[in-house]
């Protein structure tokens, strides 16, 4: 009686262990599970790739000025010059702009010219 018992309850045990098993799976194949999944794993994958990137950038920043401060000692050129000033430029006004011409009338009638 105890073995028939025995074998029972172990039946019934694997039997809720395989539907619970099964029960999960099919809930992360549901499309919106599915669809959180891949929306997770393109974020993460955004992540990985900007953190590089600026990684790269800050290298390249740091490359290129060691590259400028070898290049000006080579040169003999002064590591900090002044910069000239900024250029200025003339305004040219259109003479012809609707607001330099007095008493100006438009009509808006499609068939007066017709």
């Amino acid at each position: 009686m105890f073995r028939r018992t025995f074998w029972f309850t172990t039946g019934v045990a694997a039997g809720v262990w395989a539907t619970t098993k099964v029960n999960r799976k099919l809930k992360q194949l549901t499309p919106e599970s599915l669809a959180a999944t891949a929306a997770n794993k393109a974020i993460e994958a955004g992540h990985r790739l900007k953190d590089r990137a600026v990684g790269f950038a800050l290298d390249v920043r740091d490359n290129m000025a060691q590259r400028e401060a070898e290049l000006g000692e080579a040169l003999g050129i002064n590591a900090d010059p002044e910069l000239p000033a900024p250029r200025r430029y003339a305004v040219i006004e259109n003479r012809n702009d609707p607001k330099y011409i007095e008493n100006t009338t438009y009509s808006y009638n499609r068939n007066e010219d017709h």
